[in-house]
């Protein structure tokens, strides 16, 4: 139903004539505004990720005033909230430890402040998820900004991508191939501008599923975060965020199963991260859809990789990927694999939002005749390894390791798989599978990007780029490889994958899904019956609350109490 003056949620909070509003208006006189400024306008929340160790949002200072701006033009009043940041690259242990509490805090924030609307500021890895799925329960219309991706990184007129070349060239400089001079020039050429990893990573992937959800305007999730039109879509942004407050329009008119749908099909059309799969699936469960991961691998099966970025891409980035007609002209070139009468925030269909699209490079946004890779990016496995699932991204592995069998090699720790993996005695060969255990959500804790482990420092001088990796942590989306990863259930509460010992054989099957240890029920049983649970990482805290009720990989990782289907809905705050 519409909104009215009267019926603005901000309303109950400045209108009425009693002692607690008059408090209300009169601390906002304080902080130098008129009644005017507020009074019968939709006050719109903007939620900014922005800090000082966040070089993702580095712009966000700026564009936050974009987005005010818009607001303001619009006749609406703009109120930014500042939010946990989740800097990828200096959070630790992992900022997927921290996800659910952005989450929690974007609800909560919205909840308890005299908030209309929110525009949801994010675009690093765990920044959009985070903020969708406290979006999601909050229940006010909301519009996402995508922080955009960073300018191509450039060495010696080598255009470099950012996560995936850092990985390329450590393997060169550990195999003797480059200079501690030439390193620290890739260092500073790898990342040139504010906003996220301009390759396929997760932060370009949870932008791109948010658009395809129909959370943001059309084609936002595309543009560089450098770029003249990222501070005029922030200007729309804000304009728009009124717009959706008049209409009343919320994110359960989104986010249904068709929308959940479009984000799969568009996810594994660009090579998506790995870890798209658990957001994805987070985001359907908080939406109350019944999506998992047996759905985005059938949608995988039917679905070829058309954005030639890496990477799953050899050559190119996303400035190329925008440049070449972006997200809207990849969805345009997708036909009857989108639903196109899915609404977005926009106020239009999917459909009407790419009327006009078209591809401008073919070889970097591919037609389907000629895919980057046949089907989808993502591939999820099961077996006795992995009862619930674990996830490969084919698109981005060595062919011949597909379907392989090869003696585990397995490690407890990290420090332990790292020091082994130095050791010019190691015991291992290109045929061997490495193992990573202990590093799932709760055994990581957090799981953290660990699980694209690094190829032995001998087979690397040998010239081996490539090899079977397992784990039941995740991977960073720049990353590439013949890596499995998100075992379920992880190794920490009892999966199969606590009983594997190194010199057991594993048979790896990603055209029929299947991965095995090749190791007889009866000694299972035993190794199981001698296992010891580890001790919990964290004795108080967050990190306590955390190890309590974050669910498994293949369920979203998100904590048990969170989900839609838990409990009665939260109602809104009494005001006395």
């Amino acid at each position: 139903m519409a909104k009215t003056k009267e019926t603005l949620r901000s309303a109950r909070w400045f209108a009425p004539d009693d002692l607690r509003s008059f408090g209300h208006r009169s601390r906002m006189m304080q902080m130098g505004y008129d009644p005017e400024d507020w009074a019968g306008r939709p006050v719109i929340a903007i939620i900014n990720t922005w800090s000082d160790a966040q070089p993702c949002h580095a712009h966000f200072k700026q564009r936050v005033e974009d987005v005010k701006r818009g607001v303001l033009q619009a006749g609406g009043f703009p109120m930014e909230l500042p939010a946990l940041s989740l800097s990828e690259s200096l959070v630790k242990p992992t900022t997927m430890l921290y996800r659910n509490m952005l989450a929690m805090e974007t609800e909560e924030l919205l909840r308890c402040h005299p908030a209309d609307a929110a525009v949801l500021m994010g675009g690093c890895d765990k920044t959009t998820p985070g903020l969708v799925l406290g979006a999601i329960s909050a229940g006010l219309p909301c519009i996402y900004l995508p922080a955009g991706p960073m300018l191509r990184g450039n060495y010696k007129g080598e255009y470099l991508g950012s996560g995936s070349d850092a990985w390329k060239y450590w393997d060169e400089r550990r195999a003797g191939n480059i200079s501690d001079k030439e390193w620290v020039g890739i260092e500073g050429g790898i990342a040139r501008s504010y906003g996220h990893c301009m390759t396929m990573g997760t932060a370009s992937t949870m932008t791109a599923i948010a658009e395809a959800m129909g959370l943001t305007l059309p084609g936002a999730s595309s543009i560089p975060a450098a770029d003249a039109n990222h501070i005029r879509m922030s200007t729309q942004v804000g304009r728009r965020a009124v717009e959706m407050v008049w209409e009343d329009l919320v994110p359960s008119e989104i986010l249904t199963p068709a929308a959940i749908r479009n984000a799969g099909v568009v996810a594994m059309t660009m090579g998506c991260s790995t870890n798209a799969i658990i957001h994805l699936v987070a985001m359907a469960r908080r939406a109350a859809v019944d999506f998992t991961m047996d759905d985005l691998d059938a949608l995988g099966r039917t679905t070829p990789v058309l954005a030639n970025v890496r990477p799953s891409g050899a050559k190119y980035l996303m400035e190329d990927f925008y440049y070449a007609g972006g997200i809207r002209a990849l969805m345009a070139s997708l036909g009857d694999k989108l639903d196109l009468t899915a609404k977005t925030v926009a106020g239009i269909t999917l459909g009407e939002g790419l009327e006009g699209a078209e591809v401008i490079n073919d070889d970097v946004i591919r037609p389907m005749s000629n895919p980057v890779y046949p089907e989808g990016a993502l591939a999820v496995l099961k077996g006795n390894l992995a009862p619930n699932g674990c996830v490969i991204k084919p698109s981005a592995c060595a062919p011949h390791l597909q379907v392989h069998e090869g003696r585990a090699i397995v490690f407890d720790s990290y420090p332990e798989m790292k020091k082994a993996v130095d050791d010019p005695d190691l015991d291992v060969t290109e045929s061997d599978i490495l193992v990573l255990r202990n590093a799932g959500p709760q055994g990581g804790p957090g799981m953290p990007e660990w699980g694209m482990l690094p190829i032995p420092t001998k087979l690397v001088k040998k010239g081996v780029r490539d090899m079977l990796r397992i784990s039941d942590a995740r991977m960073s989306g720049t990353s590439y490889g013949a890596c499995i990863l998100h075992v379920a259930p992880e190794s920490h509460i009892g999966g199969p994958l606590a009983f594997l010992k190194t010199g057991d054989i594993i048979r790896v099957d990603v055209p029929s899904r299947s991965i095995d240890m090749l190791v007889d029920e009866d000694e299972l049983a035993r190794r199981r019956a001698a296992w010891v649970a580890p001790k919990p990482y964290y004795g108080r805290g967050y990190g306590h609350i955390f190890a309590k009720h974050v669910k498994q990989a293949d369920e979203g990782c998100d904590f048990d109490f969170l989900e839609t289907k838990f409990g009665e809905p939260v109602p809104e705050p009494d005001i006395f």
